[in-house]
């Protein structure tokens, strides 16, 4: 009788059924896809999502009608970066929607391979890369930031975390809190842990940690300026002596501060763009 009375205090946590909660995942899940140029069907926005939004179909019914519909579709470029698009959109909101989370590398590794699998070849998901990588940057005139070797990445990401779970932010103003979020954003998107799709994965990494810390999160940024969200990453890890550049977060900041305290910066990429002092 006992264990029947404490079985029963568990209840099952559903996904939301409040269209607005459900538009604001899926609004972060499109902008954080349009940092790689990529745009959902006409299938997902006209067909299936009006009946997600209704209570019809799950995150994971239309997960499954999506699979179905892109099987019989010519597999050129335009249909393989739709269907990139609209299953790691679903994927971003499914785990947006989602209250389970721990502030772990662990975790890190999770989202990825939830995002990606069978979208990246499967060496890749949801594993730490085994080569060290670069990419040439339009907002720094085609140069690279200085991506973590990937011998260190398990201890830089182990300190980081550990770094974090140490502070408190119920003693901090919102100015530093704002400064360590953008810290802590920034320094696990250095490390560049995965081949690919790191910016989404740690984005929604980063968003799941704010409602666990209780901020209430605006996803216009995410959908309106998620490029400017990825050139503010880069800006905030790179310098250069030779040209006068050093790193600056003060873009990321604008960033955080129009998603966690509705501020109105005008989040422009053309004002990121790298421009040396000699110039």
């Amino acid at each position: 009788m006992t264990d029947q009375k404490y079985n029963e205090t568990y209840q099952v946590i559903e996904e939301t059924k409040d269209r607005n909660q459900k538009e604001k995942y899926w609004n972060i899940g499109f902008g954080l896809n349009k940092i790689d140029q990529l745009n959902p069907s006409e299938y997902l926005i006209n067909e299936l999502l009006p009946d997600h939004f209704s209570g019809k179909l799950t995150y994971q019914e239309v997960e499954n009608a999506l699979v179905n519909h892109h099987q019989t579709l010519p597999k050129d470029e335009q249909a393989i970066k739709e269907y990139e698009c609209d299953i790691v959109a679903t994927r971003i909101a499914s785990l947006l929607d989602n209250s389970g989370f721990v502030l772990s590398p662990v975790a890190l590794k999770g989202i990825h391979r939830y995002l990606f699998k069978n979208i990246l070849p499967d060496k890749w998901v949801g594993s730490f890369r085994r080569k060290n990588i670069s990419k040439k940057e339009p907002v720094l005139g085609g140069e690279s930031v200085a991506y973590e070797n990937y011998l260190m990445i398990e201890d830089i990401l182990a300190y980081s975390f550990e770094t974090e779970k140490n502070k408190n932010y119920i003693t901090m103003s919102n100015q530093e809190k704002i400064k360590s979020i953008t810290g802590f954003s920034s320094s696990i998107w250095q490390v560049h842990p995965f081949r690919e799709g790191n910016t989404r994965t740690v984005a929604v990494f980063i968003v799941q940690y704010l409602n666990v810390l209780g901020f209430q999160v605006n996803d216009k940024p995410f959908e309106e300026s998620a490029h400017y969200f990825r050139n503010a990453l880069v800006r905030a890890n790179y310098s250069s002596q030779v040209i006068n550049i050093n790193h600056t977060d003060m873009y990321l900041v604008k960033f955080f501060e129009n998603m966690l305290f509705d501020r109105e910066h005008p989040l422009l990429n053309q004002e990121i763009q790298l421009i040396s002092e000699d110039q």
